[in-house]
């Protein structure tokens, strides 16, 4: 059987495809940050030690679904933290940058790790509540260097309100993505 290597003869064709591939996963991880800053800043609610409550997280999960893993801490992490940096929330921003990171990245590899098991909705969702756990730990961590540890427990029911409307919202958009054929995961 012969094959035909049009890269013998064309050997850039290859580098386009590569390019291609590279500026969609650059582009997709761009628009995601801009939405999670969007989603961030639209509905904010003051939470009680200085921080606020709204609805990134749904889109912080969709970055960790849907990018690779670089891309989706990334696009997770600066948009989350711009919107703390806009929202005049600067003291935040670092700790969000690498909350919101981390919790792409767990949303990432729990989908890798767990839907071939227990199908993509399972993994989903567990992946979801792994990551707000993180975000739910990460921000009374650094509230509690911050504030001190005592204090910093009236924020864990209003991070795990806003966990679970994350994971749950997350879920939803993900597999609306999924059923309309813009994202395929493997």
């Amino acid at each position: 059987m012969i094959r035909f290597n049009i890269h013998y003869f064309y050997p850039k064709v290859k580098m386009v495809f590569i390019m291609k591939a590279q500026t969609r996963k650059l582009v997709v991880a761009a628009l995601l940050a801009a939405l999670t800053c969007v989603a961030t800043m639209i509905i904010k609610i003051p939470s009680p030690m200085k921080g606020y409550l709204n609805l990134g997280d749904c889109v912080v999960l969709l970055s960790g679904w849907i990018l690779p893993p670089g891309y989706g801490f990334l696009a997770a992490g600066l948009g989350s933290a711009l919107a703390d940096v806009f929202s005049g929330y600067m003291t935040y921003a670092p700790a969000t940058f690498l909350i919101k990171g981390l919790m792409a990245l767990v949303a990432y590899f729990s989908y890798k790790l767990l839907h071939k098991k227990l199908g993509s909705l399972v993994s989903d969702i567990l992946g979801g509540i792994l990551a707000e756990i993180l975000m739910v730990m990460g921000y009374f961590l650094f509230e509690g260097i911050l504030y001190g540890f005592v204090p910093s427990l009236v924020n864990i029911p209003a991070n795990g309100v806003q966990g679970v409307a994350g994971v749950v919202i997350g879920v939803v958009l993900v597999k609306i993505l999924e059923k309309s054929k813009a994202v395929t995961r493997n």
